[in-house]
């Protein structure tokens, strides 16, 4: 298969970042951004675009290494790293997407039961039944199709709401100046927003939707605007228009971002929806938690079957299977006890724990020439540590800020794995630096 060029030949067939846009622009994200926005002003605008831009260099490595190896992320590190780092990288991702799909269908579940009035738990079981139906009869082509529309509607909501609002220039252009807001909810919200784009369920899912579409090196162009069009158009869209909506109508000096509700952000819309803001945003929230547990639901599943050897598509039963095992688990997440929307920004700050650890793999793998025939150029790699970088420092302002003020088991639980995933990364920086030193003294 080659490229088929042309803006619409292009347009035509794009999809694999589409699914992890969808991913990204999920309701964690939504209310990360609306957190952002309502308790800190323009402050975290830098993060946003950050954001985007970081997001879509993520998706370019890990696609990159999907159509040059044709091969699922941990197959991958199991041949050339070893076994042990691909039972790492299959934990990391487990632990981060297991989190997130309770958290986001306990949204979903929470919001329907806001709209209907029937219960939460009724609706959890209803969504779950429906996601396991969905995904294993029709596949990942299902949730491609599904993630299209709804992140596009959930776009126009917002851009359309910015539009109309009064941003102050002045005031945003302060927010370009890179700061984190002192405190643990400074850091928590940060690591959110930055955590919505650069995750390592992004990661990792990439190079298994590369591979279920069938893109190899040839379709490097559609990969580009694959990337191009979603992440950084579309979810660079998305996140500017709520981040900054959020700024301009919820901020107001002293107001508490951890106290933010659902139905306090949907006040966001009310220049647009005046008292129908509510209804608006909850089901702009709902859409775009569907979205995120259409995409979501696949990545365990993909991981663990590639480790375990199984085909990574619906015609292989044992995979399948797995993605009904996930869908009807996720229903358990109606059962947390939080508010939703603050375990939403919790999500993503712990997802970014574990990213770091993800792109020294995808790193370390794409410089490996026994691995791929084409190594990175310089500028690529330069983007690529100082993506690494901004990761490390944002993750580790938070676990810093975790371990200072533990006051539940999630806290103690955040600041464990983070011990854990770290001194992996250490372990696999290390490795990275031998084998490279060696490579260069041996060729001198």
């Amino acid at each position: 298969m080659s490229d088929q060029g042309g803006l619409w030949g292009y347009a035509g067939r794009m999809g694999p970042t589409w699914l992890a846009g969808a991913v990204a622009a999920g309701p964690a994200t939504m209310a990360s951004l609306l957190t952002a926005g309502a308790g800190y002003g323009y402050t975290l605008l830098w993060v946003v675009i950050l954001a985007a831009l970081l997001g879509a260099l993520g998706q370019y490595l890990a696609a990159r290494l999907g159509y040059l190896t044709e091969e699922g992320l941990v197959s991958v590190v199991e041949t050339h790293l070893g076994e042990g780092w691909a039972w790492v990288l299959v934990t990391d991702v487990v632990l981060a997407a297991g989190l997130a799909q309770l958290v986001i269908m306990q949204t979903a579940a929470n919001v329907s039961a806001l709209l209907t009035g029937v219960d939460a738990r009724v609706w959890a079981v209803v969504w779950a039944v429906v996601l396991a139906v969905g995904l294993a009869g029709g596949g990942y082509r299902v949730a491609e199709l599904g993630a299209k529309v709804l992140v596009s509607l959930v776009v126009l909501v917002f851009v359309a709401t910015a539009v109309v609002v009064p941003i102050d220039p002045s005031a945003a252009a302060g927010g370009l100046v890179p700061q984190i807001p002192e405190g643990l909810s400074g850091a928590l919200v940060a690591a959110g927003v930055l955590g919505g784009a650069v995750h390592v369920t992004l990661l990792v899912m990439q190079s298994y939707t590369i591979r279920a579409r069938g893109w190899g090196r040839e379709e490097r162009g559609i990969v580009r605007f694959d990337i191009a069009s979603s992440m950084l158009v579309a979810f660079g869209i998305y996140g500017l228009a709520i981040f900054l909506v959020a700024a301009s109508v919820l901020y107001a000096p002293g107001v508490d971002a951890e106290a933010i509700t659902e139905i306090g952000a949907a006040q966001a819309l009310a220049p647009i929806a005046g008292e129908h803001a509510t209804w608006l945003f909850l089901l702009g929230l709902l859409g775009a938690a569907l979205s995120t547990l259409g995409g979501n639901t696949v990545v365990p599943p993909y991981v663990l079957a590639d480790k375990l050897g199984w085909d990574g598509s619906i015609e292989d039963p044992r995979y399948r299977a797995l993605v009904v095992c996930v869908a009807l688990a996720s229903a358990g997440g109606a059962f947390l006890g939080e508010s939703f929307f603050s375990l939403l920004v919790l999500v993503l700050a712990f997802g970014l724990i574990g990213t770091p650890f993800a792109i020294v793999v995808v790193l370390y793998l794409l410089n490996d020439p026994e691995v791929v025939d084409e190594t990175p150029p310089l500028p690529v790699n330069l983007a690529g540590m100082a993506l690494l970088g901004v990761a490390v420092v944002t993750a580790g302002t938070f676990v810093r800020e975790q371990a200072a003020a533990i006051t539940d088991p999630f806290s103690a639980f955040a600041v464990l794995f983070a011990a854990g995933i770290g001194l992996a990364t250490a372990l696999l920086l290390v490795r990275f630096v031998r084998v490279t030193w060696r490579s260069m003294t041996t060729e001198a």
